[in-house]
C-alpha cells in the first residue's frame, strides 16, 4: 500500500512546482498600506493594478465610519450560529430585500463568501437526472460546483453559442431520455479576459430550448449597466436570467456575496444550500458594512463615472500604443504579450523594482505556451497620472522584452526549470 502522501511528495501540482522560485513575490505577494491606488510592495511605492476595489469603496471614509461602528455596537461574533438556528436577523432581511430590488429579482438570498455560495447554488438547483452546460472558462468556483454534480454535463467553446447550441442539443436528448432539467451557466464577466458573456444570445436560446440560466456577474455587478445593476442590466436581458449570482468583494469591497431569483426558487434555495444551512451566519458588522456600500452604489453615479474614466483612459491608451488587450468589454484590462515563464518573470520585476507598477501575472498553464497576461483592474481611485506612468512602463517593457533583455536576463531561471 502507497503513503497517501506519494503523489504529493512527487508532484507539487503545475503551480506548486514552482514555489521556490516564484513564493513571495510573484505569487503570494504581500502588499502593504491602505487599500488603495498606490500602496507598498516590499518597501517600495507601487502604482497598484490587481485590487478589485472597482469603486473605491473598500477605504472610503463613509464605509470605514460604518464598519467601525458596526464592529463597536456588534463585535466580530454577532450573530452566533447559522441563519436557520440562531443567526437570522432583520438586518438580514433588510441586506436581502434591498439586493432584490436593485438587481430587479422578486428576492435574495445571503452567502457567506462567493466562492464557496456558488459552489452550494449550483449543487442545489441540479439532480442527478439533470444536466449541466456550462462556458468551458468559467471561474474555478463554478468547475468546483460543477464536479459535485451527480448527472452529466457538458462545456460549450468559450462565448460560442453555435456550441452552445450544439451541446443544447445533446442535452436535451439527454434530459428526455433522464426525465430531468437543463442548468446553463456562464459568467457576466469573464475575470481573466474581461469579456462579457453573451447573456443576451443565450436568452434567446430560451425560445428553442427549454433550459435554466445561472449568471455569475462577479465582476459586472457595480460596474456594468445604466445603475450598476450588472452585465444582465447592461444587455438588457436581466428578466430572462433565472438565477442571478454576485459576490460583495469586488465592487462593494466587502466580504460575502448574494443569489437573487423568483421568491419560489429563493425559497427553495435557502433551505438547501448546504454551505449555508451548516454554516455560521454572515456577520452583522459584514451586513451593515454592504448595506451602506449598497447605498452608495445607488446614490453615487459619481463613483461608476470615475472608474469608467479611468478604464477608457487606460485602455485606449493602451490601444493607441499598439498592445493587444484582446475583446474586454469591462473593466478587466487584459494585456497580452509573447515571451517564455522565465521572460515573464523577469519583466514583472523589472515593472515592480524600476517602474513602482503592481499588477498581475498570468502564465502557463492558465493560457497557452508561450503567452504572458498582464492583467489590470482599473478603479475609481485611480488617476489619470497613474494611468500615464503606466503607459510609459509598458511601452519600456514591451521594448526589452522584444530586444531581448528580458531572455537574457532570465537565462539563469530558464536554465532551473529545464532540469
Amino acid at each position: 500500500m502507497k503513503d497517501l502522501f506519494d503523489k504529493i511528495y512527487r508532484d507539487k501540482g503545475p503551480l506548486g512546482k514552482w514555489a521556490s522560485q516564484a513564493e513571495g513575490y510573484f505569487v503570494f505577494p504581500k502588499l502593504e498600506g491602505q487599500i488603495s491606488n498606490r500602496m507598498k510592495f516590499q518597501g517600495k511605492d507601487v502604482i497598484t493594478w490587481s485590487i478589485n476595489d472597482y469603486l473605491g469603496l473598500a477605504n472610503h471614509p463613509e464605509v470605514r465610519k460604518v464598519d467601525a461602528a458596526a464592529g463597536e455596537k456588534y463585535g466580530s461574533a454577532y450573530p452566533m450560529g447559522a441563519r436557520m438556528m440562531s443567526g437570522h436577523t432583520d438586518l438580514h432581511e433588510k441586506l436581502q430585500n434591498e439586493l432584490a430590488s436593485f438587481v430587479s429579482k422578486e428576492a435574495a438570498y445571503l452567502l457567506n463568501f462567493g466562492y464557496q455560495g456558488m459552489l452550494s447554488t449550483i449543487d442545489a438547483l441540479v439532480s442527478k437526472d439533470d444536466i449541466i452546460v456550462y462556458d468551458v472558462d468559467s471561474h474555478a468556483c463554478i468547475i468546483d460546483g460543477v464536479r459535485l454534480h451527480m448527472g452529466k454535463r457538458f462545456t460549450y467553446k468559450h462565448n460560442d453559442v453555435e456550441s452552445l447550441e450544439k451541446n443544447l442539443e445533446r442535452a436535451t436528448k439527454l434530459a428526455e431520455q433522464t426525465g430531468g432539467g437543463i442548468l446553463v451557466i456562464s459568467e457576466g464577466v469573464f475575470g481573466m479576459r474581461g469579456e462579457q458573456g453573451r447573456l443576451k444570445d443565450i436568452v434567446a436560446l430560451k425560445e428553442k430550448y427549454n433550459f435554466r440560466f445561472l449568471v455569475d456577474d462577479a465582476h459586472g455587478f457595480g460596474t456594468l449597466g445604466k445603475t450598476g445593476a450588472g452585465a444582465g442590466e447592461e444587455q438588457g436581458v436581466q428578466d430572462g436570467i433565472d438565477v442571478y449570482f454576485a459576490t460583495f468583494a469586488k465592487s462593494l469591497a466587502s466580504t460575502g456575496a448574494f443569489i437573487a431569483a423568483d421568491q419560489e426558487i429563493i425559497d427553495y434555495l435557502k433551505y438547501n444550500l448546504r454551505s449555508q444551512m451548516f454554516a455560521k451566519s454572515l456577520q452583522m458588522q459584514l451586513v451593515e458594512g454592504a448595506l451602506k456600500r449598497l447605498d452608495m452604489l445607488r446614490t453615487m453615479p459619481e463613483l461608476k463615472a470615475k472608474l469608467w474614466e479611468n478604464v477608457n483612459a487606460l485602455q485606449s491608451g493602451l490601444k493607441e500604443r499598439g498592445f493587444d488587450i484582446g475583446t474586454t468589454q469591462s473593466c478587466v484590462t487584459p494585456v497580452y504579450l509573447k515571451g517564455s515563464i522565465p521572460e515573464a518573470m523577469a519583466l514583472v520585476k523589472d515593472l515592480r523594482e524600476n517602474y513602482g507598477i503592481f499588477c498581475s501575472i498570468v502564465v502557463y498553464p492558465v493560457i497557452p505556451k508561450g503567452l504572458i497576461l498582464l492583467r489590470m483592474i482599473p478603479t475609481a481611485t485611480h488617476t489619470l497620472e497613474d494611468v500615464n506612468d503606466t503607459l510609459e512602463a509598458f511601452s519600456a517593457i514591451r521594448d526589452r522584452l522584444e530586444n531581448g533583455t528580458y531572455k537574457r536576463l532570465s537565462a539563469s531561471v530558464a536554465a532551473a526549470m529545464d532540469k
